[in-house]
């Protein structure tokens, strides 16, 4: 791929914006992010059935916040979550993805 993340912003207290290198600005909720984390922990269980009931641990109750991230090579980033997951590489694909335009910056 060639377009690439130019700029990263923190839009609101549960969303990061990122302008890409060929002008489209995407804005991506944290949830969002976390819930499609690709690391194989995390696609392994979202391919198992969900139990009825699910205890959460107490920084899973917290509201979620990305508290970092790395640029991995020149290809895609690790992010660090608030509820101590930080596994997860996510591609620039993925995250060209992922996300919804921006549509405040399109007027």
């Amino acid at each position: 791929m060639d377009v690439q993340p130019a700029k990263l912003n923190r839009t609101a207290d549960d969303q990061l914006a990122i302008e890409w290198s060929d002008g489209q600005r995407r804005i991506y909720s944290f949830r969002e992010l976390r819930d499609a984390c690709p690391c194989a922990t995390c696609r392994e269980k979202r391919s198992q059935p969900v139990p009825l009931l699910q205890v959460l641990k107490p920084e899973e109750a917290r509201p979620l916040k990305v508290n970092g991230m790395t640029p991995v090579g020149h290809y895609a980033y690790s992010i660090e979550f608030s509820d101590g997951h930080d596994t997860g590489i996510y591609p620039f694909k993925l995250l060209r993805d992922l996300g919804r335009p921006d549509s405040a910056a399109e007027s």
